[in-house]
């Protein structure tokens, strides 16, 4: 029999990767000359990489707007893969509009990892910025992190933990 793994679900943009921010709401950069890690990140990464896969879970509207193209989205997801430390990169690129099963707060994109890596979501967590990010690990089962960073938004109310950044998520005990 196949032994199951923990996993980390990370949301991309406003998480590991520095979002713009613009009259307090997120926006994903659009360059690749602006693809960052967002302090902590990396570090957090390094952590729980020995005992946990490490997957990224993003929507990508933008791909579907036009304003970024595959090939530039590609780029960044090989800076991401490149680091050794993410195991595997799920994208949403629909529109809410688009109803489709893998946009958060749906968890298409977390069924296909747990069928591909054979992750146990009641030993996983999921840590994102956003009451969709929050909403898709609770109703997979997964624990949550919800990184609080005052957007100009409907905030989750079912996280079990907020912090301020991954920086302040490195002290959480979570094995």
């Amino acid at each position: 029999m196949v032994k199951s793994v923990k996993a980390f679900f990370f949301d991309r943009d406003g998480v590991l990767i520095k979002g713009i921010i613009k009259n307090k709401k997120l926006f994903a950069v659009k360059k690749f000359n602006q693809f960052r890690f967002l302090p902590g990140a990396k570090k957090f990464l390094k952590k729980y990489k020995k005992d946990f896969k490490i997957i990224v879970i993003t929507n990508q509207p933008d791909i579907s707007r036009g304003k970024i193209n595959l090939k530039t989205i590609k780029k960044m997801n090989d800076k991401m893969l490149n680091t050794n430390l993410i195991d595997d990169i799920f994208i949403c690129p629909h529109l809410k509009k688009h109803n489709c099963n893998c946009r958060k707060p749906k968890i298409g994109l977390i069924k296909k990892a747990k069928k591909k890596y054979n992750i146990n979501l009641k030993k996983s967590y999921l840590v994102g910025d956003r009451k969709s990010d929050i909403d898709a690990g609770a109703n997979s089962g997964m624990k949550t992190i919800f990184i609080n960073r005052d957007y100009k938004e409907t905030r989750p109310n079912n996280q079990n933990y907020t912090v301020k950044t991954l920086k302040n998520a490195l002290k959480l005990k979570l094995l």
